[in-house]
């Protein structure tokens, strides 16, 4: 019998749309049927459960799943011993304290002996506990940012994204207790057949995240320039040099990260380089 991987993913929502994309990116297409909680994949040895996000940490900790792709905020308030295989780095947002617009805020001390309603108790409770606040922290289920115009509480602890929910409540954000991002986790008692299959999903992975941070460029240059543009990219070991037809010009290849794309073009100009061309990079292999 082939020996498969079962992911647990969120069944709607942001961190399931993103979670497709990279399944999707990575060479992997799920059977998907209207309504469907289970579904094979076509491209890799792998099957999937769609779940809530609360209840995917317990179902890969339960060994029901194999690995899950699950928000670091609800990993932590969980506190199931699982491994984390793997930080993906979308969906993020951060996990925040705020207040009513109207009031005052100067530092933590205005909880002491307030009512905060939340979704994440257990990490407020942590974070309180070791800056000294005593607070009264009410644990409710979903539109936390209510409680305070209702009269329920007088603060919120909650996930925070735009600040746009804040803004619609008459809510202010003043403290970040945490910031969360997408992990993909693992169960601890993983076989060694299935870990040798989480390897080869991780090269994937690695492949597509590494292909989507970088940028493949190429420019001409007189090559009484190419000693200094070379410093300026360094590409994965070295630039690739070719000679043109037109005689003391080159061709430099290279990669470079997209976070540095403007200061790199910058120098680039400055040091003689023309005819810039930058090209999205489909996968990267390292």
């Amino acid at each position: 019998m082939e020996t498969k991987l079962r992911i647990a993913l969120q069944k709607k929502g942001r961190l399931h749309d993103d979670s497709m994309q990279l399944m999707k990116e990575a060479g992997i297409k799920f059977d998907l049927g209207s309504g469907r909680l289970v579904a094979t994949a076509n491209g890799f040895p792998i099957e999937v459960l769609f779940l809530r996000d609360d209840d995917i940490p317990q179902t890969v900790a339960d060994g029901v799943a194999d690995i899950g792709v699950v928000g670091e905020n609800e990993y932590a308030e969980k506190g199931f011993e699982l491994t984390i295989a793997k930080r993906l780095g979308f969906s993020k947002c951060r996990l925040s304290l705020a207040i009513p617009k109207a009031e005052t805020y100067t530092n933590l001390s205005w909880f002491n002996n307030k009512k905060i309603a939340t979704s994440y108790p257990k990490i407020l409770r942590k974070f309180f506990n070791e800056q000294k606040i005593n607070a009264d922290i009410h644990e409710i289920a979903g539109s936390v940012e209510i409680a305070p115009g209702i009269g329920l509480a007088d603060a919120i602890f909650d996930i925070v994204s735009s600040g746009s929910t804040l803004v619609a409540n008459s809510l202010k954000e003043v403290e970040v207790v945490m910031k969360s991002e997408a992990l993909l986790v693992a169960d601890k008692n993983m076989s060694t057949a299935k870990k040798a299959l989480l390897d080869q999903l991780l090269f994937r992975f690695n492949a597509v995240q590494a292909s989507n941070s970088n940028k493949y460029i190429l420019l001409n240059a007189p090559n009484n320039k190419i000693p200094e543009i070379v410093k300026i990219l360094p590409g994965m070991k070295s630039p690739t040099v070719l000679p043109l037809a037109q005689e003391g010009w080159s061709s430099i290849h290279s990669v470079i990260k997209e976070d540095q794309f403007w200061e790199v073009i910058g120098k680039l100009k400055e040091n003689g380089a023309e005819g810039i061309l930058v090209i999205p990079i489909e996968k990267m292999i390292l």
